[in-house]
């Protein structure tokens, strides 16, 4: 069986999907298992889960007793809790640290942020090994697990121990995030010619020369490198607590549906399966009114409009000397600015500035006032950013923030800055760039009409496909069995081996048949 990955070297738009949600065949609440990844990856799936949650069915969520987002008591689920092994809040908190302080500081220091990176994913595999080991070694949760007859597992692939869960339970199984085991899902999935596919840290667009599909071919022996780390130790959970055994690639080639937070808007084209569902920008929702004094604050600003700037829900601050460049780069604009800062307050924050704990990012992003949106590049951003129209200055941190900046790069919708290269120039020289060429605006908002001309908004679609998974008890027909062929027979190089040996065989009979007729011609003069 070739378990290996899977590469190849409005207006009527609005009324079509009611009509399509009042068609759609009915769905009674089902009995939901749902086992996500923590941080960033869970504010993502409780979006989903409310919209599931609002739909009748009921949720069951399993959390570490230490989780840093995932409430225990919630309205929307219940929670099965495993006993902590690593407080991650702290954990991620000194390796996002690490990271901040290599970029800045740049040169050798950047040597060690792929090391560090590494022992980042293996240390959280081995957590959540240890609560593979915890779940298969308690009779009671098991037999609790069981007797609650779930009709579905939803789970993020980035980690494997709900796709084995579901495996031993029998379950249907939805995977719902971009990323599988630290790389991106579609390498398990589907053929991904790297000549024409970037791998996630090369920086390639799907344009490359020749060097730099050299470079991308290298970034893909690197990936696997790291994967060759990773899925052993699952394939050793496998084989010792399912039966008969199973790897865990396998496993997550036989999702009956696999919900990816992307789009051909967002992302490049490239090869498909027919059972990935493509909802990126499913939590966008039309805009609410901002508080009171936040919309002052906003129309304050005039025809010079605003801008908003966050680093996402992980990093609070950025080191002090960079943000008060920053900040005395925005106190020289004609804008008002937005701005999501936790850390020490900079000196240099001009009146023009109002720092906040949190923001309304949505609201403020379709506001009509907005013009800029100075942001680190996560996927919730960005979808968001384009959902809206608003152009991007991009400062990327960490794991895939600048190959998510660099698609809006690529269609003329927005700047990046690396870390190691901000300074107080180059922040006003992007700034003032985004904010004087329209064609940056421009860009943005084609983009957005084309995400939007939909005939089903892109969380209608992910509700679907999970309500058509426990409608049908899985999705088998939408998977190729591909994943089933050896590589020799995938490849087609048994079936070259057989049409080469056939073609020499005739060959060889012909220029035997040749030669013994020749033979027989000699003998024949010989005689006469």
């Amino acid at each position: 069986m070739r378990n290996t990955l899977w590469i190849d070297v409005r207006g009527n738009g609005f009324l079509l999907s009611l009509f399509l949600v009042a068609f759609t065949p009915s769905c009674d609440g089902g009995n939901i298992l749902v086992l996500p990844l923590d941080g960033s990856h869970w504010i993502n799936m409780k979006v989903q889960l409310e919209e599931l949650h609002s739909r009748g069915h009921k949720l069951t969520v399993i959390r570490s007793n230490s989780s840093w987002y995932i409430d225990e008591q919630s309205h929307l689920y219940s929670t099965i809790n495993l006993p902590s092994q690593i407080n991650l809040k702290e954990f991620f908190g000194g390796f996002l640290e690490r990271q901040l302080k290599a970029q800045v500081e740049g040169g050798m220091a950047l040597v060690f942020l792929s090391h560090d990176f590494i022992s980042l994913l293996l240390t959280l595999h081995e957590m959540w090994h240890g609560d593979i080991i915890y779940i298969f070694n308690n009779e009671t949760l098991l037999k609790e697990l069981k007797d609650a007859k779930y009709d579905l597992m939803l789970t993020d692939p980035g980690v494997a121990t709900g796709v084995i869960l579901a495996k031993y339970l029998n379950l249907p199984l939805v995977l719902n995030v971009r990323w599988f085991l630290a790389m991106e899902g579609h390498f398990a999935l589907a053929p991904s010619p790297v000549s024409y596919i970037p791998l996630t840290g090369s920086g390639f667009t799907d344009k490359m020369d020749f060097f730099e599909r050299v470079k991308n071919v290298f970034y893909l022996s690197v990936a696997l490198a790291h994967q060759h780390l990773i899925i052993p130790g699952y394939n050793a959970l496998c084989e010792k607590y399912i039966e008969g055994g199973c790897d865990i690639v396998s496993l997550l080639q036989d999702a009956d549906i696999w919900l990816f937070r992307s789009d051909f808007v967002f992302d490049f084209p490239r090869p498909t399966m027919p059972n990935v569902i493509y909802m990126g920008g499913f939590q966008c929702k039309q805009t609410q009114p901002l508080p009171a004094e936040l919309e002052d604050f906003v129309q304050s600003a005039g025809e010079h409009g605003v801008i908003i700037m966050t680093l996402g829900s992980v990093v609070n601050a950025l080191p002090i000397k960079l943000a008060e460049e920053m900040a005395s780069v925005f106190a020289k604009l004609s804008q008002k600015v937005i701005w999501r800062h936790k850390g020490a307050r900079p000196s240099t924050v001009g009146n023009n500035t109002l720092i906040v704990d949190w923001m309304p990012q949505k609201d403020l992003l379709g506001h009509p006032q907005t013009k800029v949106f100075v942001a680190h590049g996560g996927t919730n951003g960005v979808q968001e950013a384009i959902y809206h129209g608003i152009p991007v200055l991009g400062i990327p941190l960490f794991f895939d923030q600048f190959d998510n900046l660099l698609r809006l790069v690529a269609r003329g919708a927005g700047k990046i800055i690396r870390l190691s290269d901000l300074n107080e120039h180059s922040f006003e020289q992007g700034l003032k760039e985004l904010l004087q060429q329209e064609h940056y605006r421009d860009n943005m908002q084609r983009l957005s009409h084309l995400h939007r001309d939909q005939p089903l908004s892109p969380m209608d679609q992910a509700v679907f496909w999970v309500e058509y998974v426990m409608r049908h008890k899985g999705a088998p027909h939408l998977r190729t069995q591909a994943y089933k062929m050896p590589w020799y027979s995938y490849y087609c190089v048994d079936v070259l081996l057989f049409l080469l040996t056939a073609v020499i065989g005739t060959m060889l009979c012909v220029v035997a048949l040749f030669r013994l007729g020749c033979c027989r011609n000699r003998t024949k003069i010989k005689q006469q």
